[in-house]
């Protein structure tokens, strides 16, 4: 399977997990296949990634973080507190993510000071993950995480990440 890489880093700019982090613009959605039993689910492969980006001017990675490299990471985490283990060859399912990201996107804003609402620039980004059954191909949980870019230093953005994908992994049934 071809490795599509994932502009991921977006993501990790707007997911965190301690309360000292903002986090009240993201927002995560998951659902699962009912008729699938997951508790039998014990190997997992990577199936490539892919991404979508809107960002000429290269605004929405912070430096020195490698959003892609962490997405994986966290994913492979909660996969293995599941009691998965990644395999190279015949896996009870396939994973993948993807990220998009714009960064001219436009939302309405109210001063609280003059109550009057305008138009500003609010980049906006999102994280798809998805477990795929490798026999039919089909979709059997997929998650959904979006909000907005903001200006964060690394470790804050690792935080938002971390909390965007243990939220997503909560909805995985067991």
């Amino acid at each position: 399977m071809k490795n599509i890489k994932f502009y991921v880093l977006v993501l990790a700019i707007f997911i965190t997990g301690c309360a000292s982090v903002p986090k009240d613009d993201i927002e995560i959605k998951t659902a699962a296949d009912p008729k699938v039993n997951f508790s039998g689910y014990k190997s997992y492969a990577w199936l490539g990634s892919a991404g979508i980006v809107n960002d000429p001017e290269g605004m929405w990675e912070p430096p020195q973080f490698d959003a892609d490299a962490e997405i994986q990471y966290l994913i492979d985490s909660a996969l293995r507190k599941r009691g998965m283990n990644q395999v190279d060859s015949d896996p009870d399912m396939l994973v993948a993510y993807a990220v998009g990201v714009d960064m001219a996107a436009l939302k309405l804003k109210q001063n609280p000071e003059t109550k009057i609402s305008t138009l500003e620039n609010v980049p906006q980004t999102g994280l798809v993950v998805t477990l795929i059954d490798p026999d039919t191909g089909f979709v059997t949980w997929a998650a959904v995480a979006t909000g907005e870019i903001k200006n964060l230093a690394p470790d804050v953005a690792k935080k938002r990440l971390e909390y965007v994908v243990n939220t997503m992994f909560k909805g995985l049934p067991k």
